[in-house]
C-alpha cells in the first residue's frame, strides 16, 4: 500500500549559536530558543494473495520482507499453538526446503492472554535469536490476536523491527492482518495498548480456512459484513447469495475469492488515506462503538466478530428508527446475520453497559461520538447526537426482533416439512 508520493523534507532548524550552515542542517537566522522539525515518513507495505504459501517449492514466504540484496536466510517464526498442531510439520519442512535457519516460538494466543506478557515473551525470543535489525523479519503465523501481539513486539524491539504476517483465520485475512495497528488488551479495555506498525508484507492463503471451525468462519464473516453494510452493497448481495455456502465450505467455494478481495479492497481503501487515524470519523469503525466493551465484559463468551455483529444489529435498528434505513432493509440485515450464524443480541446489552461503552468511545474519538450509522445498505454517515433514551428504545426493539427471528428459525423445519408434503 503506497500513499501518493509523500514528501520527506529536511528540517529547517534555527540555532542560537550557529551562524553558518553545518552539513546542510543548520541555517542562519535570528537566534531563538525554539526549533520546529518537519518531516514525513513514507509508508509502503504489501498485502497479496499467495495460494499454497507453505508449498516447499513456493519461495514467497522465504522472500517476504527480505532486503533486495538478499543475505542469509535467518527467521524467527512465531506460530499460534493451534496452528502449530495443524501445520507445524509443514512449516518446518518448508523452512528446511528453503534453507532457512530458523527458530519457532509456539504461542498460545486468545483474547484472555492478549497482554503485554505475551509481547514480552516474543521480545525475549527475538533477543535470544539475535535478530539483525532490518534484514531478518519475524514471521507471524496465526490469527488476529497473534499477529497483533507479534506486531506490537516488533514495533517496540529496537524501536522498529520488520515482520511478516501469514493470517490463518478469516478475520485475520480480511481485517486484523491487513491494517497498520497492533495492540493488546489492558485492564478491562480492548487493545488499549498499541502502536501503528504495519507488516512489511501480509500473505493471504485462503487454504488455511479449510481447517477453521465454522464458528470462527462466522466470526470473520461479521467483519466482511461490516464492509458490506457501510461501503459495498454488492458485497452484501454476495453474502446473501453465498454466505451460508461460504460458511459451510469454510470458504472453499467459487465465490470465496471475490468476497475476500472485495472485503480487503474496501478495508484498505479506507485505511490508506487515514492510516494514522488523524481523522477520527472512520467508516471502518462501524460495529466498533459498543462492541469493545461488550466483548471484554462477555469474555470468553463472545468472539470479536460476534460482538461486532451485535453492535451492527443495534446500530442498524438505530438507523431504521431515524429513517436512514428502510425497515425492510433492516430486516434483511438481521436475517442475514442469523443465516451466517451470528448473534444479533446479547444478554449484557443493557443501558448501563451501553452508557459505559459510549462514554469510552467518546473519549477514544476525542470528545465526540462520531458514531457510524448505515444509510441504506452500502453507505453511511456519522452522528454526534445519540441519546440514552434513543439507545434504550433501540435495545428493546432489537430484543423483540431477535425473539421474532428465533421463533421463525424454530418454525423453519416444520414449514419445510409441510412444503415437502404438499409437493408430494
Amino acid at each position: 500500500m503506497s500513499p501518493q508520493n509523500p514528501t520527506v523534507q529536511n528540517p529547517t532548524v534555527q540555532n542560537p549559536t550557529a551562524t553558518t550552515p553545518a552539513h546542510g542542517l543548520f541555517t542562519t537566522g535570528t537566534p531563538t530558543d525554539s526549533w520546529t522539525v518537519r518531516t514525513a515518513l513514507p509508508v509502503d507495505y504489501r498485502v497479496r494473495t499467495v495460494p499454497n504459501v507453505l508449498d516447499p517449492a513456493n519461495p514467497a514466504l522465504a522472500r517476504a520482507g527480505a532486503p533486495a540484496h538478499g543475505g542469509p536466510r535467518r527467521r524467527l517464526l512465531v506460530v499460534e499453538a493451534k496452528v502449530d498442531e495443524l501445520y507445524g510439520e509443514r512449516i518446518r519442512a518448508y523452512c528446511t526446503a528453503q534453507r532457512i535457519e530458523h527458530r519457532i516460538l509456539v504461542l498460545l494466543a486468545n483474547e484472555q492472554v492478549k497482554s503485554m506478557a505475551a509481547v514480552f515473551r516474543v521480545a525475549e525470543e527475538m533477543d535470544r535469536f539475535g535478530l539483525a535489525r532490518r534484514g531478518e523479519p519475524v514471521i507471524a503465523i496465526g490469527g488476529g490476536v497473534l499477529t497483533d501481539v507479534v506486531g506490537l513486539a516488533c514495533s517496540l524491539y529496537r524501536r522498529s523491527t520488520p515482520f511478516v504476517r501469514v493470517p490463518t483465520t478469516l478475520i485475520g485475512l480480511v481485517d486484523a492482518g491487513v491494517g497498520a495497528k497492533t495492540g493488546v488488551n489492558f485492564g478491562e479495555h480492548k487493545n488499549r495498548l498499541g502502536t501503528y506498525h504495519p507488516a512489511a508484507e501480509t500473505l493471504l492463503d485462503p487454504a488455511f480456512l479449510a481447517t477453521l471451525d465454522r464458528r470462527h468462519v462466522s466470526n470473520g464473516l461479521a467483519e466482511i459484513l461490516k464492509v458490506a453494510l457501510i461501503k459495498d452493497r454488492e458485497l452484501f448481495g454476495l453474502l446473501e447469495r453465498h454466505g451460508e455456502a461460504l460458511r459451510s465450505t469454510r470458504f472453499q467455494h467459487p465465490a470465496a475469492a471475490e468476497v475476500i478481495n472485495r472485503a480487503v479492497h474496501g478495508m484498505l481503501s479506507e485505511l490508506q488515506p487515514n492510516l494514522w487515524e488523524k481523522t477520527l470519523e472512520r467508516a471502518m469503525d462501524y460495529g466498533h462503538s459498543f462492541s469493545p466493551t461488550l466483548e471484554m465484559r462477555a469474555l470468553p463468551e463472545l468472539l470479536h466478530g460476534e460482538a461486532v455483529c451485535v453492535d451492527m444489529a443495534l446500530t442498524s435498528v438505530l438507523a431504521a428508527r431515524r429513517g436512514l434505513l428502510d425497515p425492510v432493509e433492516c430486516a434483511r440485515i438481521l436475517t442475514l446475520m442469523r443465516r451466517l450464524q451470528l448473534p444479533v443480541h446479547h444478554r449484557l446489552l443493557e443501558p448501563g453497559l451501553l452508557h459505559d461503552a459510549l462514554t469510552d468511545t467518546v473519549r477514544h474519538r476525542d470528545g465526540r461520538q462520531r458514531l457510524p450509522l448505515p444509510v441504506g445498505i452500502g453507505a453511511g454517515i456519522f452522528v454526534d447526537d445519540l441519546t440514552p433514551h434513543e439507545l434504550t428504545r433501540a435495545v428493546h426493539e432489537l430484543h423483540s426482533a431477535a425473539a421474532t427471528l428465533t421463533d421463525r428459525q424454530a418454525d423453519e423445519p416444520q414449514r419445510r416439512s409441510a412444503n415437502a408434503d404438499q409437493a408430494a
